[in-house]
C-alpha cells in the first residue's frame, strides 16, 4: 500500500513535488502559419521583412483593441486588418473585402477603394511609430502617429479580423501588441486572447 502512494506522488507533477505547472499564455506575435511565401517573420516574431502579408496569431475579441506599427526601413508597406481569407501573398492589401489597412503613401484602403486618406503632411516616415497604433471596435478603425490621433477614421470590413501588415520594396516593420511606445487611446487595449477575456 504505501509504494502504491509512493508511485502516485512521485509520478504526479515535476520531480515529485505535486505541482502542476500552470501553462503559459501564448504571447500575441506575427503568425508563422498565416504569411505569405516570401515574408521573413524574425525578433521573435515582431519583425516583417520580404515581401508579402502576414497576420496575427489573435483575433480581435475584445471591443476595442490597440497594437502598433513601427517603420524599421521604408518601401512598400501596410498595416490594419484583415480576415483570414485574405491573400497574404498579393500586395498591397485593401483590395477586397478580407482587408482594410492604411497604406505607405497615407491612403486606407478596403474592398480596392479609398475609404480615408491621411493628412499631406502626416505621411508615416522611417523611424516612425505607425500609427502609433491603430485602435478597432469592431466598427471602425482609428490611426495614431506617433501617438496623435489622425482622425482618420475607416471601416467596412466584416467578421473576425486580425491585426494584419504587409511589406514590398525593401520595407521593415516592427509590431507591437504590448509593451507600447504610446499609451493607448481611454478605453482601448493591448489584444487579449479569448481565453483571457472571459
Amino acid at each position: 500500500m504505501a509504494s502504491m502512494f509512493t508511485c502516485c506522488f512521485g509520478c504526479c507533477g515535476e520531480g515529485g513535488s505535486g505541482h502542476v505547472p500552470l501553462k503559459e499564455m501564448p504571447t500575441v506575435q506575427l503568425d508563422t502559419h498565416h504569411m505569405g511565401t516570401d515574408v521573413v517573420i524574425v525578433k521573435s516574431g515582431r519583425r516583417i521583412c520580404g515581401t508579402g502579408g502576414c497576420l496575427a496569431n489573435a483575433p480581435l475579441h475584445q471591443n476595442k483593441s490597440y497594437f502598433e506599427f513601427k517603420i524599421q526601413s521604408t518601401g512598400v508597406w501596410g498595416v490594419g486588418v484583415a480576415t483570414q481569407k485574405v491573400n497574404l501573398n498579393q500586395v498591397p492589401l485593401g483590395r477586397d473585402t478580407n482587408s482594410l489597412v492604411l497604406r505607405h503613401d497615407g491612403s486606407v484602403y478596403h474592398n480596392n477603394e479609398e475609404k480615408n486618406r491621411l493628412p499631406a503632411n502626416s505621411l508615416p516616415q522611417e523611424g516612425d511609430v505607425i500609427v502609433s497604433g491603430i485602435t478597432y471596435d469592431h466598427v471602425e478603425m482609428n490611426l495614431y502617429l506617433n501617438g496623435k490621433n489622425m482622425h482618420c477614421p475607416a471601416s467596412g470590413i466584416r467578421g473576425t479580423v486580425y491585426p494584419v501588415v504587409y511589406v514590398d520594396d525593401s520595407a521593415i516593420l516592427d509590431c507591437q501588441f504590448s509593451d507600447f511606445y504610446h499609451t493607448a487611446p481611454q478605453g482601448f487595449e493591448k489584444i487579449l486572447f479569448e481565453q483571457q477575456i472571459f
